[in-house]
């Protein structure tokens, strides 16, 4: 073989070759998609931690060649009708880095996990001060269910419907643990929707609030909030993990992680464990949850119509979520005398703390002295609650 030749051998077998071939070109895009996500995370810092794995996770399956992430293994995995159904062993003697990761996310361990630390790091103080805040943390799962119904009219399965719904609990980790047991055939585009969308917030949000409520009700100063003791901090994880598990059986991965993650915050003798479950922990569990979600958008299966609906319905969710969550803190404003800013009912959304934080700062730019952080706080975490309770409901329904 003479230097001409090898080096046209080289190119043929290289990932560049593939590029100018049948469908390479879609490669091509999905890199591009992998840099802006890139862009997004760094320059723009929307939701950094997640994003940047999730869009270089995204570059290294859509390089072709290289064979990280086999959708392929993934597909025999999930076909009842194939010699490898749920056959891990198939997976570890032929699959990739990346889908070696992966197995953590379809075996529901990275959200669990990630679950924990969000206890670890939770102070559940506001939500027990105040339990109407669980009544907004409710109200703010409608966009769940309305986008549900939405997918079911724009002909998505149940399993699917179920799957694109829960991006309205604005949860990341709840979004990828309902996926991979309903509908793993979208967990790309259901994942970066979830989190864009989370980054998004602050910019989603306020005209909706703005929207729904009046200028005196978004001048609404409420009252100080109770202390709450030690005791009850130690007995709140214990009861309401055991009472929401025996109502709702499938949400103990999920609730069961958050509450033993705040009960070793709030022991006062776990601190190592809590520590490890808030940083060490947390930040492992990212790093292979980024990669390994981001690794699921292949160019061949992500570019697709059904990827622009499920954007679509992520963002109508996202919304009728907040507008849920407004409407419910207007109802308690009138139940209550005006003593509630229906303002905290945005917070209902799972996204801890950001939601609270665009609460308060709505809320201050028509009272710059008003303080409605601590309040917001408690529909806030009683959304997370919400969001598994949801996902719980779905899974029941819909799971095999």
């Amino acid at each position: 073989m003479n230097a001409l030749e090898t080096l046209e051998a080289l190119w043929a077998d290289s990932g560049f070759a593939s590029f100018f071939v049948g469908d390479g070109w879609k490669s091509v895009v999905m890199i591009g998609v992998a840099c802006l996500l890139l862009y997004l995370g760094i320059v723009k810092q929307f939701e950094p931690l997640l994003l940047v794995g999730i869009a270089f996770g995204c570059l290294l399956t859509n390089l072709p060649g290289a064979n990280l992430y086999q959708p392929e293994l993934w597909d025999e995995f999930i076909d009842s009708a194939s010699p490898y159904y749920h056959s891990y062993g198939h997976i570890m003697a032929n699959g990739g880095l990346i889908d070696l990761l992966y197995i953590g996310v379809k075996a529901g361990l990275y959200p669990s996990l990630i679950f924990m630390g969000i206890g670890a790091m939770t102070d559940f103080g506001p939500l027990i001060a105040d339990p109407k805040s669980l009544l907004l943390g409710a109200a703010a799962q409608f966009g769940v269910f309305f986008a549900f119904f939405g997918a079911v009219i724009l002909g998505f399965t149940g399993n699917q419907a179920s799957a694109i719904g829960i991006i309205g609990g604005a949860d990341g980790p709840t979004a990828i643990l309902v996926t991979t047991r309903l509908a793993p055939e979208l967990l790309g585009a259901i994942a970066i929707a979830a989190y864009s969308y989370m980054a998004l917030i602050p910019m989603i949000q306020p005209p909706i609030m703005k929207l729904l409520t009046t200028d005196k009700e978004r001048k609404v100063r409420m009252v100080q909030q109770r202390a709450v003791s030690k005791t009850e901090k130690i007995m709140f994880p214990v009861l309401v993990s055991g009472f929401i598990i025996l109502l709702l059986p499938d949400t103990a991965p999920l609730i069961g992680s958050l509450m033993f993650g705040n009960l070793l915050r709030e022991t006062g003798v776990t601190e190592r464990l809590s520590d490890t479950a808030q940083n060490a922990l947390m930040n492992i569990i990212t790093l292979f949850l980024g990669i390994s979600v981001g690794a699921t958008t292949v160019a061949s299966r992500f570019l697709t119509v059904e990827t622009l609906k499920i954007i679509g319905l992520g963002l109508i969710a996202f919304a009728f979520s907040t507008v849920g969550g407004v409407i419910g803190g207007k109802v308690l404003y009138k139940i209550s005398g005006g003593k509630i800013n229906p303002l905290i009912g945005s917070a209902g959304v799972s996204a801890v703390p950001m939601a609270a934080r665009v609460s308060q700062i709505v809320g201050q730019k028509y009272d710059p002295s008003n303080y409605l952080l601590m309040h917001a706080m408690g529909p806030n975490v009683a959304g997370v609650i919400g969001s598994a309770i949801a996902a719980g409901f779905l899974l029941k329904v819909f799971g095999a």
